[in-house]
């Protein structure tokens, strides 16, 4: 799958790739693992996982769930339901960043198999959300048990928090309650405002006076320098405002921020489609890439090009999706189907190029969608 040949990738292709990609899933499903799979190392295989499923869990078991409907192998269904169940405690855990378990490890599972505990479950994290809304930030702050979090409290907020709004959103439509969709708009307008530059770049964190809301600082905690466009920021961005932009469609508010934060990237993104850890690194024979970032950004594109009313920008998504897909597996899917080359943390020098469990969610998604095997949206 060469980069100017990705648009003619056949969907045998896409499917060997599914076939690597789904392989994993099920190694690691056979795994006696002591906690939720986290990252892992591209050699070996052997996962760092995590007991309480830090941030990155629920995409372990998205994986499961979308394994399952695309096989309609239902061990794989039972297993989610299981890794399901040790996801119960983090419920009312207070860290915005639930958006991220239980979207995927709940909302998931409640869309592709009608599952009434992945439902139950998803409305219940979606409540303890709106319970952390700030109402004089007009956001979800990150939270006292906020996971990675520089600095965290009632003061700090970051746009890793944005998909609490399509968990909201979800849980919303699910239980007709008007009040909660209301708290996950604003939550999603007051991120805008946050973070996004008027060039659609993204920062990634903001600290907000507690007496006003206002902003008093702006800042990259993650990324190169404080100012730095980081790509998984730009990513996430593009991610939650493409779900939120199709599940309200009445909202065409959505769909611009969609819009223009998928411009800043398709602007500044390697022609060769695969990111640098931070769009704002210097780059050098030694700077990471990152493989997960990339993966996100491909499956908000896919999102974006499926709900896009403008057809010619929407098949523009779609064919920058693709190649960024392809150069994926081309580059950084393993014959074993492990995606490398994840940067997790470069500022700590953790995982700087491993497998990430996200990484492989975001690349199995866009797989399964590519390979036909996936027809609706969620």
């Amino acid at each position: 799958m060469s980069e100017n040949a990705s648009a003619a990738v056949t969907k045998s292709g896409w499917s060997e790739a599914w076939e690597r990609a789904l392989g994993r899933v099920s190694e690691t499903s056979a795994m006696a693992l002591d906690g939720f799979p986290h990252y892992g190392d591209p050699e070996t295989g052997k996962w760092t996982t995590t007991p309480d499923a830090f941030w990155t869990g629920g995409f372990w078991i998205g994986e499961l769930w979308l394994a399952a409907h695309a096989t309609g192998d239902e061990t794989f269904q039972e297993q989610a339901a299981i890794w399901l169940k040790r996801l119960e405690p983090r419920i009312e855990s207070r860290t915005v960043f639930r958006g991220f378990l239980f979207y995927y490890g709940a909302v998931t599972g409640a869309i592709l198999h009608n599952d009434s505990t992945a439902g139950r479950f998803a409305a219940r994290a979606a409540q303890s959300l709106a319970e952390q809304f700030d109402e004089t930030a007009g956001l979800i702050p990150l939270g006292s048990q906020a996971e990675e979090a520089h600095s965290v409290g009632d003061g700090e907020a970051n746009i890793d928090g944005l998909p609490a709004t399509p968990l909201m959103l979800w849980a919303a439509q699910h239980l007709k309650d008007d009040d909660m969709r209301e708290l996950a708009l604003r939550h999603a307008r007051r991120s805008g405002e946050f973070f996004i530059r008027p060039d659609g770049g993204v920062i990634q964190s903001a600290s907000f006076d507690n007496r006003t809301g206002e902003v008093t600082r702006r800042y990259t905690h993650k990324g190169y320098s404080d100012s730095s466009i980081w790509t998984r920021a730009q990513a996430w961005a593009m991610l939650g405002y493409a779900l939120s932009a199709g599940i309200e469609p009445g909202e065409p508010w959505l769909l611009e921020r969609a819009t223009q934060v998928a411009d800043w990237w398709l602007d500044h993104v390697p022609a060769d489609h695969v990111a640098y850890w931070d769009f704002d690194a210097p780059v050098t024979p030694e700077t990471k890439r990152d493989s997960s970032g990339t993966a996100i950004a491909a499956a908000a594109l896919l999102k974006l090009a499926a709900i896009h009313p403008d057809r010619a920008k929407a098949e523009g998504y779609r064919t920058a999706a693709r190649a960024a897909t392809a150069a994926l597996v081309e580059r950084h899917l393993r014959p074993n189907g492990i995606l490398g080359d994840g940067c997790f943390d470069p500022k700590n020098n953790k995982a700087v190029a491993n497998e990430l469990i996200w990484g492989d969610y975001f690349l199995l998604e866009c797989l399964a969608k590519l390979s036909g095997r996936l027809a609706m949206e969620f």
